[in-house]
C-alpha cells in the first residue's frame, strides 16, 4: 500500500446521458509545468450507452516536439472519485498510476478513506494494466472484466479563443464570442488516462453520480 496527498482537485457533475466538464490549463502556481497538472476531466456515456468513459488528461500545452519526451510521473496517482449517493463524498475511486511504462488501474472501489489522503488499493479485485502508447504511434487499448484502458498522449480537445475571451473581460471586445472563434490550444498535446467501465459497477442510490478527479503525489 501508498499513501499519497492531493495535489490538485478538479469536479464535474456526470448525468447519464449528458457531460459537463472543467478546465485548468497551467494556471495553478503550485503545479504549473509540472507532471501533476490537470488540465481537463471529462466524464460521458460510451458508445455502447450501458457504459461511462472517464477521461483525464494532464501536462497540458505540450509542443510536438515536448510530446515524444512527456512521461507520467511514477509518483503521481491520478484518482477519479465518484459520489453515488449524492453527498458528495466519494463512494467509489478509479486509481490510474504508471510504473515502468504501464499504467496501472485500480477499481472502481471502496476507497480505504475519503478526502485528500489516499491509499492505492492494490488489493482491488477490479482493475486493469494497459501499456502506456508511445507518441506517434496507434492507441493501445487493455480491456479487463468488460473495462477498457488507455494511457498516453493525445490532441488536446479542449477549444477555447483565449485571446477574445481576455478581449471580452478587458472590455476592449468589439462583440462577444465568435463562431468558431480561434483554438488557443490547436496544435499542443496533452497525456491523457481514460477508463471505460460498465454503469453497473459505479451505480448508486440515483439516477446521477457526482464525479471529479485529483492528482495526488506521494
Amino acid at each position: 500500500m501508498k499513501n499519497l496527498k492531493i495535489v490538485l482537485g478538479i469536479g464535474v457533475i456526470a448525468i447519464a446521458s449528458f457531460f459537463v466538464i472543467a478546465a485548468d490549463h497551467i494556471d495553478a502556481p503550485a503545479v504549473k509545468g509540472g507532471s501533476s497538472d490537470i488540465t481537463d476531466f471529462y466524464a460521458f456515456r460510451g458508445q455502447n450507452t450501458d457504459n461511462m468513459v472517464f477521461v483525464a488528461n494532464v501536462q497540458g500545452l505540450l509542443s510536438p516536439s515536448a510530446t515524444g519526451s512527456a512521461k507520467f510521473a511514477e509518483d503521481v496517482l491520478i484518482e477519479i472519485n465518484i459520489d453515488n449517493t449524492g453527498d458528495n463524498v466519494e463512494d467509489l475511486v478509479i486509481q490510474a498510476i504508471p510504473k515502468n511504462g504501464k499504467m496501472y488501474f485500480f477499481g472502481p472501489i471502496l476507497p480505504s478513506q475519503t478526502g485528500i489522503k489516499s491509499t492505492i488499493q492494490t488489493m482491488a479485485t477490479v482493475g486493469g494494466v494497459v501499456d502506456i502508447t508511445p507518441y506517434g504511434t496507434n492507441a493501445i487499448i487493455g480491456t479487463n472484466a468488460s473495462m477498457s484502458f488507455f494511457a498516453g498522449p493525445r490532441d488536446d480537445p479542449f477549444f477555447f479563443d483565449f485571446a477574445q475571451y481576455s478581449a471580452i473581460i478587458a472590455g476592449t471586445a468589439t462583440d462577444g464570442f465568435k463562431n468558431p472563434g480561434a483554438d488557443t490550444f490547436a496544435g499542443t498535446n496533452v497525456l491523457s488516462i481514460v477508463v471505460e467501465v460498465p454503469k453497473s459497477m459505479i451505480k448508486g442510490t440515483g439516477t446521477t453520480i457526482n464525479t471529479w478527479v485529483e492528482s495526488k503525489r506521494k
